[in-house]
C-alpha cells in the first residue's frame, strides 16, 4: 500500500472521528442548553410522584351537635379494565342482565384502560357481583354522603357522585365542607418505583369543616311530621312551616312538603327547594298586621278609633270594588284587624298612601335576608310609580306584595323584639344581628301586640289560643294567580304567631297551598297546623 493511500485513509478516519465528535458536541449542546428544561422535567417525572389527599367531607349537624343532617359513609363501586378483559362473553352476559347501561358504554370503550360499571352499588347489586365471581370486575371503596333525616333534604340539599355540593347547604357551604386537598411530592427510585427517599409538602391544604346549624334536630323532626300530616289531611298541594327565635334570629326548624331526597327513586328536582325561603307568595290578610303597624306609627289611628266597615261584605271605595269575608258595621280599629275586615283596612291604607311601601321595606319585605340557602327569593312590592287605582287597596290586605315565609317571620320578630330589626340566622357560626335602635315607637309596638292578642282571643286566630301562654296571631287567605287571573278556588292559607311566656319567645309561621277540603280558610287550615306545632314545641323545650 502506497504512502498516499495511507494518508487518504487516515484523513478519512480523522474526518469521520471529528464529525462524530462534532455531532456529539451539538447533541450535548441541544440537550444541555436548548432542551434543558424539557429533559429536566422528564427526569423529574421519572423519580418524583405527586400525591393528593382529599380530606373527608365535613358533616352537617344541628345546634347541639348530636343530630346529623349529613355525614359520610363508605360505599362500593365496580369497575373494569376494558383492554384487559379475559372472559368477554361472561362479562357481557352479567352486564346485560344487571347493568345494561354499562354494557352500552363498553361497546364504545373497548380499548379503554378504565371504566366504571356502577358507582355506589346497592346491596342487591353487590350481591350480583359477588355471586358471579367474575375476575374482570373489580371493587373500589369510595366515600358517599348519608342523610339520616330525609325530610330535611329541601334545606340540607345533596351532593353529586363526586361528593360536590349541588343543592341546599351542601352547595352554599361547599368550600367549608370540602376543604382543600393536601399535595405531597415524593422522590422515588426511578428504576423500581418502590423506594421513596424524600417527602416534600407542596400544598398543606385545609381541613374540612363541620357545619353547625341553628336548627334543633328533634324539633325539626316534630315539625316535619306535623307539616306532612297537615298536607295529607287537607289534601293540599304544598305545606311549609318554620320556627324562629326572635331574641337572636335563630331558625330552629324549617320544613317543606312534598320533598325529595337523593335516595328517592322518584327524585323530582322541583321538590328539592326549601319553599319557605325560595318561594314568594301574595300572602293576603296576614299582611294587614304591618299595614296596621304603619298606620299606628303615622298616628293615623289608635286601636280604639271607630272605623265604618259599611255593614256589608261588598262595597266600593273611589269606584274600586272591595269584598270581605263577613259584614261589620262601625267597629274599633283593633277589631278591623282581629276580624280581618278588608273594607276597614282599605280605608286606613288610603290615608297612608305611598308611605305604606316605605314601612313594608323597613320591615324587610322586598329584599333577601341573605340566608345561606341557594335561590332565596327577594319578594316584591309594587312601587308607587307603577300603581293603578286599585294598588293602595290591594297593598292593604296582602296583594301586589309578595314575600317568603322567612320574610314574614322576620317581620313578626321585629314586633316580638320591641321594634328592633332581627336578621334570621341559619349557621350557628354567623354573628347575631339585631339593630341597636328600634324602628318603631314603643307605643306602636305595644298597640299592635294588643291587637294581635285580640285576634287570638276572639278574632280569626282563635284556634291559636294556648292556656298559660300569650299568643299574638294573624291569618291570611289569598287567591293565587292562574294563567294571569286570580282564581277564587285556588288559594294559599297562611298563619303567623308570636308565642310568649315570661322571657320565652318564639315565632311560628305556617302555610298550606291549595287545600281541597270544604270551608277551607287560613283559620281552619293553616292555624290548626300552627297550634299543633306550638304544642309540641313548648313540650319539647320544656316551657312550664
Amino acid at each position: 500500500m502506497s504512502s498516499r493511500s495511507i494518508r487518504v485513509r487516515t484523513a478519512i478516519v480523522f474526518f469521520i472521528a471529528v464529525s462524530c465528535y462534532l455531532i456529539l458536541i451539538c447533541n450535548l449542546f441541544f440537550i444541555q442548553l436548548i432542551n434543558r428544561s424539557f429533559f429536566a422535567t422528564l427526569g423529574t417525572q421519572q423519580y418524583t410522584l405527586s400525591v393528593t389527599h382529599q380530606p373527608p367531607r365535613g358533616a352537617i349537624v344541628d345546634r347541639t351537635g348530636s343530630t346529623f343532617f349529613a355525614t359520610n359513609k363508605a360505599c362500593l363501586s365496580a369497575f373494569i379494565i376494558p383492554n384487559k378483559i379475559t372472559d368477554q362473553e361472561a362479562l357481557i352476559s352479567l352486564l346485560h342482565a344487571h347493568f345494561p347501561d354499562a354494557e352500552k358504554r363498553l361497546h364504545s370503550k373497548k380499548n379503554a384502560s378504565f371504566m366504571y360499571i356502577k358507582r355506589r352499588l346497592t346491596p342487591q347489586e353487590q350481591e350480583h357481583i359477588t355471586e358471579c365471581n367474575n375476575k374482570d370486575i373489580h371493587l373500589l371503596e369510595e366515600s358517599s354522603r348519608f342523610y339520616p333525616l330525609p325530610s330535611a333534604a329541601p334545606l340540607i340539599g345533596f351532593t353529586d357522585i363526586d361528593t360536590v355540593g349541588r343543592a341546599g347547604i351542601e352547595l352554599s357551604c361547599n368550600a367549608q365542607l370540602a376543604g382543600a386537598p393536601e399535595k405531597v411530592l415524593l422522590e422515588k427510585d426511578a428504576r423500581s418505583g418502590y423506594f421513596y427517599f424524600s417527602k416534600t409538602l407542596q400544598d398543606a391544604g385545609t381541613r374540612s369543616t363541620t357545619i353547625k346549624l341553628t336548627l334543633d334536630g328533634a324539633l325539626q323532626f316534630l315539625v316535619d311530621e306535623e307539616v306532612a300530616a297537615a298536607c295529607k289531611r287537607c289534601k293540599a298541594r304544598e305545606a311549609s312551616a318554620l320556627i324562629l327565635n326572635p331574641d337572636n334570629g335563630d331558625i330552629l326548624a324549617i320544613s317543606s312538603v312534598p320533598y325529595t331526597h337523593p335516595e328517592d327513586p322518584t327524585f323530582d328536582f322541583y321538590h328539592t327547594k326549601q319553599r319557605a325561603i325560595t318561594e314568594q307568595y301574595e300572602l293576603g290578610s296576614v299582611l294587614k298586621v304591618f299595614a296596621a303597624l304603619a298606620a299606628l306609627e303615622e298616628n293615623i289611628v289608635t286601636p280604639d278609633t271607630p272605623i265604618d266597615c259599611k255593614n256589608s261584605t261588598s262595597c266600593t271605595i273611589d269606584g274600586r270594588p272591595i269584598n270581605t269575608w263577613r259584614a261589620h258595621g262601625i267597629i274599633p280599629f283593633k277589631d278591623v284587624i282581629a276580624y280581618s275586615n278588608n273594607i276597614g283596612i282599605a280605608q286606613i291604607a288610603k290615608q297612608l298612601g305611598p308611605a305604606i311601601v316605605g314601612h313594608y321595606q323597613r320591615l324587610g319585605f322586598g329584599k333577601k335576608t341573605n340566608i345561606p340557602v341557594p335561590a332565596e327569593a327577594s319578594g316584591f312590592i309594587n312601587p308607587p310609580n307603577k300603581w293603578s287605582a286599585q294598588s293602595i287597596i290591594s297593598l292593604s290586605y296582602g296583594y301586589e306584595i309578595s314575600a317568603t315565609l322567612l320574610q314574614l317571620a322576620q317581620a313578626f320578630a321585629l314586633i316580638a323584639h320591641d321594634g328592633k330589626f332581627v336578621t334570621p340566622r341559619l349557621l350557628l357560626s354567623d354573628p347575631v344581628r339585631i339593630d341597636d335602635a328600634p324602628l318603631y315607637r314603643p307605643e306602636s309596638i305595644d298597640a299592635i301586640k294588643s291587637i294581635l292578642r285580640k285576634t287570638t282571643e276572639y278574632g280569626t286566630g282563635r284556634r291559636a289560643h294556648m292556656h298559660g301562654f300569650n299568643v299574638m296571631s294573624k291569618t291570611g287567605t289569598a287567591n293565587t294567580l292562574v294563567n294571569g287571573v286570580y282564581d277564587h278556588d285556588t288559594n294559599i292559607y297562611t298563619a303567623a304567631a308570636i308565642i310568649e311566656k315570661g322571657d320565652y319567645k318564639r315565632i311560628i309561621v305556617t302555610c298550606v297551598k291549595e287545600a281541597k277540603i270544604p270551608n277551607a280558610f287560613a283559620a281552619t287550615v293553616a292555624m290548626p297546623l300552627l297550634k299543633r306545632i306550638a304544642e309540641k314545641m313548648v313540650i319539647h323545650e320544656r316551657v312550664v
